[in-house]
């Protein structure tokens, strides 16, 4: 019942609440293959147990724009794991002054430094989660039926991950500003459960599966008075400096809800520390990502003249080559609504994209 409800909501409203931003970054998301865990993890934060040793760690975070932007001060990394009934995130957050306030679960919690984790399982941008956590272990759940560009009043704020497990461990002292920090870390257990509500595949999933994934670092400008922290505050605005965001797989813009910019992670049987499994790509996203350039040009050019066009002119695409499909891709539209396809070289697979950003596939029969 909750997946019909979510696909009225998303059929019926063709408002949007953000205009569209391009991602000034080439399509080069991040990739992670996910081990199993060869033993129980205990979720105190404390990252101990061997396979969290044997586990690799992410890419050091950067800015959410990407390169263009200063290295982040401070070091951040995570790791995952997973088994049947878990998927394991840890984190690790260099940090000289570590604080937090925030108490109540969901709370807003990047108004504090935190570490945040997004999860797409089917990839389709539709119908994700977002978790937030702060030093003192504080959460924040929710769900997005659509990312808020695509749909007002997007995020289910009232659900909550059944079975979550968080745990942080402090190394340093805790609102204290009198001594130098190392770093917090973090442990979270994701029931698989819990996605079971928000895709339609395989939970837990199967050997070789990949999810969109993508973990973020909000940290504030802070200074001690009275001796406690409390963020900087800007002589020209009389407000506290904007936060930096950081994250594992950079989005080009400063908004991470653009799962299409989430980087991969691939689920492997094997256990960590054993055999070592390749990264493997998937060309059909490559054709998503051409999709997309449609999507953003459409949206552009609604925005400009009140309806949508299916005249490549118009929009301007770059023609580019994508591997194993055909050009043009098709279009079809009305003034409020627009679909686009790709159809494979061998005609068995149509790759599709429509005015609310979702994807989808469809076998074509011969």
């Amino acid at each position: 019942m909750l997946k019909i409800i979510f696909s009225l909501i998303i059929l019926n409203v063709i408002c949007v609440a953000q205009p569209i931003q391009i991602p000034i970054l080439e399509f080069s998301p991040k990739e992670y293959t996910c081990y199993k865990s060869g033993e129980e993890i205990i979720i105190d934060g404390k990252l101990n147990e061997s396979s969290w040793a044997k586990a690799e760690w992410t890419d050091d975070f950067a800015d959410i724009e990407g390169s263009l932007k200063p290295v982040p001060r401070f070091r951040t990394r995570a790791k995952m794991l997973w088994d049947e009934n878990y998927f394991y995130v840890a984190a690790e957050l260099e940090e000289p002054g570590i604080w937090g306030t925030l108490k109540n679960r969901d709370d807003i919690i990047f108004y504090d430094n935190d570490f945040e984790i997004f999860i797409d399982p089917d990839g389709n941008t539709h119908n994700y989660c977002e978790f937030e956590m702060n030093a003192l272990n504080t959460v924040w759940d929710l769900l997005l039926i659509q990312p808020y560009r695509d749909i007002n009043k997007a995020a289910v704020h009232g659900w909550d991950i059944k079975g979550l497990k968080s745990g942080v461990a402090v190394y340093g002292s805790l609102n204290n500003p009198g001594d130098v920090d190392s770093c917090w870390t973090v442990e979270v257990a994701f029931p698989w459960e819990a996605f079971k509500e928000i895709a339609d595949i395989d939970i837990p999933p199967k050997d070789m599966d990949r999810w969109r994934i993508n973990f973020s670092r909000v940290e504030w400008k802070t200074e001690v008075k009275n001796e406690k922290y409390q963020k900087q505050i800007n002589p020209g605005t009389n407000k506290s400096f904007p936060e930096d965001n950081w994250v594992w797989s950079p989005q080009g813009v400063v908004n991470m809800h653009y799962p299409e910019m989430w980087g991969f992670v691939q689920f492997t049987n094997e256990v960590a520390g054993g055999k070592k499994i390749s990264f493997v790509g998937n060309k059909e996203e490559k054709a998503k990502w051409f999709l997309r350039q449609v999507y953003y040009l459409e949206r552009i050019y609604f925005e400009k003249n009140g309806t949508f066009t299916d005249d490549l002119k118009k929009l301007g695409l770059d023609m580019q080559t994508v591997t194993g499909y055909l050009l043009p891709p098709t279009i079809e539209c009305t003034t409020n609504m627009f679909e686009a396809s790709l159809l494979s070289d061998d005609g068995t697979i149509k790759i599709n994209i429509r005015n609310d950003g979702l994807t989808w596939n469809s076998q074509i029969k011969k």
